[in-house]
């Protein structure tokens, strides 16, 4: 399965956030919806997104001006545009502000997918290719991604099922991204939500000093988990 994507869909009009949240979700992203530019910026703490679906007209900090600011804090995050003001002028000022698209309102859904999936694949294009860290470090534990195996800094092997090894992986392919918990459990096959949950819960026993406190792998309160090593 393709790494899935993140989305963050900011807009006030709750109706459209509704429907773009659903639609995006249906066609394969993992969507956050927020209604304004404080709670984007308060998501965006503790959540890497692969792309931001920005509404212009907003109460207070308007679309521009929170795209402005992320660029000024050089937040690369990939920015589509929406708006009800359709100039060639309005465009420009989008696109000056640092969005990669603009698409004025109305608009055909089958558009805006369009348009968010060109980006994306630009986006990934462009992007460096390295080689991904083969191990992670977690405290006085290091993961080996290639060898699936856990170990502390003896070299002593840390005991883990075939489900925590699984789960350990998967998260450890994009470290510092959530993953929600039905992602997990279809990509790790160890079943649906509560399944997940069980199997973080004994995975922590493992691999955290504070089970109870995690350090490591945190939950994301209504999104899911994220691996954040040292």
């Amino acid at each position: 399965m393709d790494d899935i994507r993140h989305i963050l869909v900011v807009d006030d009009d709750r109706r459209l956030r509704d429907l773009l949240h659903r639609y995006l979700s249906d066609n394969g992203f993992m969507v956050t919806s927020a209604e304004g530019a404080a709670e984007a910026r308060r998501l965006q703490r503790g959540i890497t997104f692969d792309l931001i679906v920005l509404d212009v007209m907003m109460p207070g900090e308007s679309g521009l001006e929170l795209a402005r600011s992320l660029r000024q804090a050089h937040n690369n995050v990939p920015i589509l545009m929406l708006t009800a003001m359709g100039e060639p002028s309005d465009r420009i000022g989008g696109l000056e502000a640092g969005a990669d698209d603009y698409l004025p309102k109305p608009f055909e859904p089958r558009e805006l997918l369009l348009r968010i999936r060109t980006i994306l694949k630009r986006t990934l294009s462009e992007a460096p290719q390295v080689e991904s860290t083969r191990e992670i470090r977690l405290g006085s534990l290091v993961f080996d991604r290639n060898r699936a195996s856990l170990m502390d800094l003896d070299g002593d092997i840390v005991r883990l099922t075939t489900a925590e090894t699984s789960l350990l992986g998967v998260l450890s392919e994009t470290p510092g991204k959530v993953l929600s918990r039905e992602w997990l459990g279809e990509r790790c096959g160890i079943g649906g939500d509560r399944a997940v949950d069980v199997q973080v819960a004994r995975l922590r026993r493992k691999i955290e000093p504070e089970p109870k406190n995690p350090r490591y792998l945190q939950t994301i309160r209504g999104q899911g988990y994220v691996l954040r090593p040292d």
